[in-house]
């Protein structure tokens, strides 16, 4: 094996570790995105739960301020 050959190897393994370390980076930043987004998804379904349970409890207190929606013991009273 020659000199020319071994310079050969040496640059074809220095390009694919420099291919690897790119790879392996663009996979770190990648699930950096992720990871950040998954925490938005976390935090907004949080907030809309939050939302839920209020809503839940205005309409709640509606209902129970309405006489649509009074249970039926008065109607059967009167027969």
């Amino acid at each position: 094996m020659s000199s020319d050959d071994g310079d050969m190897e040496n640059q074809a393994e220095l390009e694919e570790k420099t291919r690897l370390i790119n790879q392996v980076l663009e996979l770190q930043h990648t699930l950096e995105d992720l990871s950040a987004r998954v925490d938005a998804v976390k935090e907004e379904n949080l907030k809309l739960k939050s939302e839920n349970q209020v809503l839940g409890q205005y309409i709640e207190n509606l209902m129970s301020a309405s006489s649509v929606f009074q249970t039926t013991e008065t109607k059967s009273k009167r027969k």
